[in-house]
C-alpha cells in the first residue's frame, strides 16, 4: 500500500480530470503537496524524494499551461504525458543513483538495511520495472490517443501499466533474498566454511 500511496496524486488528477483537465491538475499539484507536507510532519526525511519533487513539478507546470489554454490539443495527450513524466522520473531516478522506491522501501524496512547493496539493488531493479511498465504504457496511450481508439483501451492500459509493476514490487525482494543467501552460502561453502 505504500507503494500506491505515492501515486495518490495522478489517481486524482484521473478522477478529478473528467470535471476538466485543469481542474485535475490542480487537484493533483494539491494533492501532492498535501503528502509531502504529511510526510514530514511525521518526521518522515524529505530525501530521496525524487518521485514526490517530480510529481509536484509536472502537476505545477500541467496547472499552468491548462488554465492558460484549457482547449489545448495536449489535453488529447495528457494521459500520455502523465505516464510519460512517471517513466521519466524513474530512468533519472536511476540514472542519478537515487531509485524512487528508496523512499518508499524506507518506510517498510528496517534502518539497519538501507545502506546495503542488497536493498539498494532491489530498488534498483523495482525501479527500473516501474520505468520499462510506464514507459511501455506511455507509449501505448500516445498510439491510442492518437488513433482515438476510445477510453476502454486507454483503462486497459492504464491498469496493467500499474497493476504489472506493483505485482513484481510485491514478489521481487522475497526472491532477490533468498537468491542472495542461497549464493552466499555457496560462496560460504566453497570458502570451506560450514553452511548454517
Amino acid at each position: 500500500m505504500n507503494y500506491l500511496r505515492s501515486f495518490v496524486p495522478w489517481l486524482v488528477f484521473a478522477g478529478v480530470s473528467t470535471a476538466g483537465w485543469q481542474w485535475g491538475a490542480l487537484a493533483g499539484l494539491v494533492a501532492s503537496v498535501v503528502l509531502l507536507i504529511a510526510d514530514r510532519a511525521t518526521g518522515l526525511s524529505l530525501e530521496n524524494r525524487l518521485l514526490e519533487y517530480g510529481t509536484i513539478v509536472y502537476f505545477l507546470g500541467l496547472s499552468a499551461l491548462a488554465f492558460m489554454r484549457p482547449d489545448s490539443a495536449l489535453q488529447l495527450y495528457s494521459g500520455a504525458m502523465s505516464v510519460g513524466w512517471l517513466a521519466l522520473i524513474s530512468w533519472v531516478s536511476i540514472a542519478v543513483r537515487r531509485p524512487f522506491t528508496l523512499a518508499i522501501a524506507r518506510r517498510m524496512a528496517p534502518p539497519e538495511v538501507w545502506d546495503t547493496p542488497l536493498f539498494r539493488r532491489i530498488n534498483i531493479v523495482i525501479t527500473a520495472a516501474w520505468a520499462l511498465s510506464l514507459t511501455l504504457s506511455a507509449l501505448a496511450q500516445v498510439a491510442i490517443s492518437a488513433y482515438d481508439l476510445g477510453a476502454v483501451f486507454s483503462i486497459v492500459v492504464q491498469v496493467a501499466g500499474f497493476v504489472l509493476p506493483v505485482r513484481f514490487t510485491a514478489t521481487y525482494p522475497d526472491r532477490a533474498r533468498a537468491r542472495f543467501l542461497q549464493q552466499s552460502g555457496a560462496r560460504f561453502d566453497a570458502q570451506g566454511g560450514m553452511a548454517s
